[in-house]
């Protein structure tokens, strides 16, 4: 049975094994999450609900760029976000992010050589903020307000460049009309944005959401410890990234905490203080991503057969 567990599922496993076990010896899974008894249930719930918005504004994203295919459809939209997001925390190794594309096949008949760029170009966006927001933390703990806002501003420039780049790729291929790799390129390219209206609201989604959910998820952590702001915002960008790694534990379990904590010793929180931290914060980020879940079979999805955005 082992031998028939790939290599890459079988490491996520044991990281989640060995990361339990860990803060049972180090800390104990009991006094760890005792914390979650003295806070308000108004203040959870009303975390949970801002979390949830962030799934809304992540689905209005993919909506608003295939609004043509979507339109009157947002709910079907909403079902393949949040069925995505669940798959995409849960499994390891990003396997998860393979459920985009078959999703939009099979709901909005959208081919994967569309999609699958376009999700490509909405992960780049994400990096692309958090990298901000990281940049405003950082620059502002270190350099002060006066330097940060100024490179952040720079930062935001490399955006008009980035946004010109794909339609000058692909006209200068032409239109091909052979499915050879010079025509699959250009549908690569053609599936991008080709405006500036297109990609500047695809990127207003993309601040309006990280802006959210980072916001959020600092208030959930302040709660477990005390560390400074630009701390707190930079564990929990930490966290996130985490994702991106070649290896994860199942769920993230182990290596989001590590991310969490790395970014909070510099700042001088205790290791204790970190870890607990950090597993409550992931704790409320598996927690919200489940009851998103939970809203998937009362929300509609149906096949639509169709071949363009």
């Amino acid at each position: 049975m082992m031998s028939m567990i790939r290599p890459k599922t079988l490491l996520a496993i044991l990281i989640l094994v060995a990361f339990v076990v860990f803060v049972e010896w180090y800390f104990g899974w009991a006094p760890l999450l005792a914390p979650w008894r003295e806070i308000p249930l108004p203040g959870v719930l009303g975390a949970l609900v801002l979390a949830f918005l962030t799934y809304w504004l992540r689905a209005l994203r993919v909506y608003d760029y295939y609004r043509a295919r979507m339109r009157g459809r947002f709910p079907a939209c909403l079902r393949l976000t949040l069925t995505h997001n669940l798959l995409n925390n849960l499994l390891p190794m990003r396997t998860g992010e393979l459920s985009f594309p078959v999703l939009m096949a099979r709901d909005f008949g959208v081919p994967a050589l569309h999609s699958v760029p376009v999700l490509l170009w909405f992960r780049l966006m994400d990096l692309h903020t958090l990298a901000l927001f990281a940049l405003l933390a950082l620059g502002s703990h270190l350099l002060g307000p006066a330097v940060a806002v100024p490179l952040a501003a720079a930062w935001l420039l490399t955006l008009v460049f980035a946004q010109r780049l794909a339609p000058a790729l692909r006209d200068r291929l032409g239109a091909p009309g052979d499915d050879g790799l010079r025509g699959k390129l250009y549908r690569v390219l053609d599936a991008l944005p080709g405006s500036a209206g297109d990609f500047w609201r695809a990127w207003a989604w993309t601040f309006a959401n990280w802006l959210l959910k980072l916001a959020v998820f600092v208030w959930v952590l302040g709660l477990f410890l005390e560390a400074p702001l630009a701390a707190a915002w930079l564990a929990v960008i930490a966290g996130d990234l985490t994702s991106v790694l070649p290896v994860h534990g199942v769920a993230g379990a182990g290596t989001y905490e590590a991310g969490v904590v790395a970014a909070l010793l510099p700042f001088g929180v205790s290791g204790e203080a970190a870890l607990a931290g950090a597993v409550n914060l992931h704790l409320f980020l598996l927690g919200s991503t489940l009851l998103g879940g939970l809203l998937v079979p009362l929300l509609p999805g149906r096949r639509v057969d169709r071949q363009t955005r």
